[in-house]
């Protein structure tokens, strides 16, 4: 597994998605934490995970597996980068030392025998992961595999703008995972300075304080704006879809759309809670 991740790394066929945060985990506070709690408990509808068993399929940063576990849920977390896989772990040392109720793995969501030798769980959760998979349709498909009958399955999809935007943004993606180090540093800090400059701009025409979708960003997910852009510039392998092609796509499978929060058809991520039957 490492071999692959390493050689698409190197072909500059991959984002290092760990390495961006593992730089995260720094700012990583109390606040954060409870921000990514507030949004699990809001979208899936508890007040806890208490017995439930929770899979964070890309577990990235570790924050959202680290959530569940703060909730009571017996966590099973897995990503492709081992970077990912070492924040995880950096987390649950922090937090959950020595803890038999939080798994941490490297795997990917393209791999079907390793998904099947998991089991199901309660909860399934792949918040913007699998459209940076390679494959994005068959790793969908995978997921819906290891939801139990009346289990839940929480995802994010990068929305469809048009052939178009879509291009660009490949194109974009492409340039900075194949750039060497000054190219990556020039990409990013263009993308940065174009995002700062835009959003302050349309907030002063609306009479709002151009800082405040900045402190408002912590508050959605306990993420952060500055690591979520370098996220965004790099993020390749990229897919999109459009929130409708989700829906069709579950609900062929048998699943039930439980809540669906769109962004409004523009940049960002499309959040699906779906349930099985």
């Amino acid at each position: 597994m490492t071999t692959t991740y390493e050689q698409e790394v190197k072909e500059g066929k991959r984002f290092k998605f760990g390495k961006n945060w593992q730089n995260f985990l720094s700012v990583l506070d109390d606040e954060r934490i409870t921000e990514a709690e507030d949004s699990l408990k809001k979208m899936l509808e508890i007040d806890n995970l208490e017995g439930q068993s929770f899979l964070d399929i890309g577990s990235g940063s570790g924050l959202f597996s680290l959530a569940a576990r703060r909730l009571g849920a017996k966590v099973y977390s897995f990503d492709y980068d081992p970077n990912s896989v070492s924040c995880a772990q950096e987390l649950r040392g922090r937090y959950f030392p020595e803890d038999s109720q939080w798994t941490i793995e490297q795997g990917s969501a393209l791999d079907v025998d390793y998904l099947k030798s998991l089991g199901q769980f309660d909860i399934v959760y792949s918040w913007g992961v699998l459209h940076h998979t390679g494959d994005m349709w068959k790793a969908l498909e995978n997921v819906g595999s290891v939801v139990k009958n009346q289990g839940k399955l929480f995802i994010a999809i990068y929305n469809f703008q048009g052939n178009t935007k879509t291009k660009l943004n490949v194109l974009l993606k492409k340039s900075y995972t194949q750039s060497n180090s000054v190219g990556k540093l020039l990409i990013a800090g263009a993308y940065i300075g174009f995002r700062l400059v835009s959003g302050s701009l349309i907030d002063l025409v609306r009479l709002k304080n151009p800082l405040g979708r900045y402190s408002q960003k912590k508050k959605s997910r306990g993420m952060s704006v500055f690591y979520d852009w370098i996220d965004w510039v790099g993020g390749y392998p990229f897919e999109v879809a459009k929130p409708e092609e989700i829906f069709y796509f579950y609900s062929n499978q048998g699943f039930i759309l439980k809540k669906l929060i769109t962004c409004g058809g523009g940049h960002g991520c499309n959040q699906f809670v779906f349930s099985k039957p």
